[in-house]
């Protein structure tokens, strides 16, 4: 697996205790000491584990806006029995609001759709709603995201590119970055992680694959 981040030698920029929330596929590291029951927490893709999204409810008390606007995901929410206080939104998010084809993976056993192009299975392809960060905390009434994650097979890169055109900084910001896709590669993710740290966020955390990146809002 580590060769999937061949390239890709970040290190964290500050030393900060993380906690570890969910499974070994879809946990996430988090910075627990100002998380409380009142926090705003975004969820950008669900698939099939939602053990982040339970965990942090179980922990913390929060609240869990989770999104994913895959017919196989959201089927799969519908029948997990989640605590009230997750709430699933089924639409993505992007760079725009609208639709976009989301091409399906190789395997039927498998979930995860992407927005890149896939000549493999484009002819399965089927047409999602997405929106804007800024669109959605509007429909919300946030003005704020304490933790925002993003596991979206792709898409992060746009969209990353634009909350740093917005004012919106949420306090912690979780990346799967998918630089193993053959159209993506590491320096896009490179260059996403350099725009961060220019616009104030430290990294705070990296995974053993060199996928998963955890970022603290922190200016100098």
């Amino acid at each position: 697996m580590a060769a999937i981040g061949r390239g890709l030698n970040e290190k964290p920029d500050l030393k900060c205790a993380t906690v570890r929330i969910g499974s070994g596929y879809g946990g996430w590291n988090v910075i627990s000491e100002n998380i409380r029951p009142e926090c705003v927490v975004y969820s950008f893709g669900v698939g099939e584990d939602a053990s982040f999204d339970v965990g942090m409810i179980h922990k913390f008390g929060v609240k869990i806006h989770a999104f994913d606007p895959t017919p196989k995901s959201i089927e799969w929410v519908k029948r997990q029995g989640f605590p009230t206080a997750f709430v699933m939104h089924e639409y993505g998010i992007a760079s725009f609001d609208g639709t976009v084809r989301f091409n399906p993976p190789e395997k039927a056993d498998q979930v995860s759709h992407t927005l890149l192009d896939k000549p493999s299975t484009e002819a399965r392809a089927i047409v999602v709603p997405v929106k804007k960060l800024t669109t959605i905390m509007k429909e919300l009434g946030h003005d704020k995201i304490d933790i925002l994650k993003m596991d979206i097979e792709g898409a992060e890169y746009d969209v990353l590119e634009d909350l740093l055109k917005s004012e919106i900084r949420p306090a912690q910001l979780l990346v799967e970055f998918h630089h193993r896709f053959p159209n993506v590669g590491v320096e896009k993710s490179k260059a996403a992680i350099s725009k961060l740290r220019s616009s104030g966020y430290r990294l705070v955390s990296v995974s053993s694959t060199n996928e998963e990146f955890g970022f603290l809002y922190s200016p100098r």
